[in-house]
């Protein structure tokens, strides 16, 4: 089981769920995307703790944690993490993040390229074309009547455990966060994964991602849908796996 630690910074309760592996050549940080919480890591950190290091975060107002007073932006939640991975005394780390997730993974990339090593962004928002909440909230209608009912249910109790307001709070900044400008940024390798169903993070929009990124692959996971890291959690172990040997050799 991993152990977990919670850590204040600024104000900002993060929660940590660690799984150590002697002799681990790298450390994967899996960041959860908005409304949700560790738990729907919960599969690939399995599977990933098997071979590696993993920490796995609750950030502040979900999962159960308390609701900050103040409610920062991508950039400025991104700046406590990395200041959280320097806690750990992380030395190299693999950045991996789904749906808002990747956001926050892929500042970390741009913010802290001292320690983090590659960047993995999991069906990766918001689409340029469709940057609104209610296109938004129509690819996520879309989305739930493709996850499988333990999806499904993991998300309906992880929204109600954070609540409405906060994610009303955090919503606008996941909107005004301009992914494709910051992967241009990037000068770690990144792989864009995304469930080949993905009615959220679509086909077009993640190889325009790629496009922009200095140094990118881009791997699709047939028959899954947007939460492919928790319908999937073996493939996608696979594909992570690959990714960074790849990009080291």
């Amino acid at each position: 089981m991993p152990t977990v630690r919670d850590f204040d910074l600024d104000g900002l309760t993060f929660r940590v769920h660690t799984s150590e592996h002697a002799g681990s050549e790298h450390t994967f940080l899996l960041v959860h995307g908005i409304g949700i919480s560790h738990r729907l890591f919960a599969r690939l950190h399995a599977v990933l703790a098997g071979r590696y290091t993993v920490h796995t975060v609750d950030l502040p107002g979900f999962g159960g944690l308390p609701e900050p007073g103040w409610s920062p932006d991508v950039p400025a939640m991104t700046e406590r993490l990395g200041r959280l991975m320097d806690q750990l005394g992380v030395a190299r780390l693999v950045a991996v993040g789904d749906s808002m997730g990747t956001q926050w993974a892929v500042e970390l990339g741009v913010q802290r390229p001292d320690f983090v090593t590659h960047v993995v962004a999991i069906g990766p928002v918001v689409d340029d074309e469709r940057r609104t909440a209610l296109a938004q909230a129509i690819a996520l209608g879309a989305d739930t009547l493709r996850e499988p009912p333990s999806a499904n249910a993991l998300v309906l109790t992880e929204y109600l455990r954070a609540g409405p307001r906060w994610y009303l709070r955090q919503l606008p900044h996941m909107l005004a966060y301009r992914i494709e400008d910051r992967v241009a940024e990037l000068r770690r390798p990144l792989l864009i994964l995304r469930g080949r169903r993905d009615p959220i993070a679509g086909r077009d929009w993640c190889a325009r991602l790629r496009q922009r990124a200095r140094r990118a692959r881009m791997v699709e996971v047939p028959g899954h849908p947007h939460l492919v890291q928790h319908t999937a959690p073996q493939a996608v172990a696979n594909a992570l796996q690959w990714f960074v040997e790849e990009a080291d050799a």
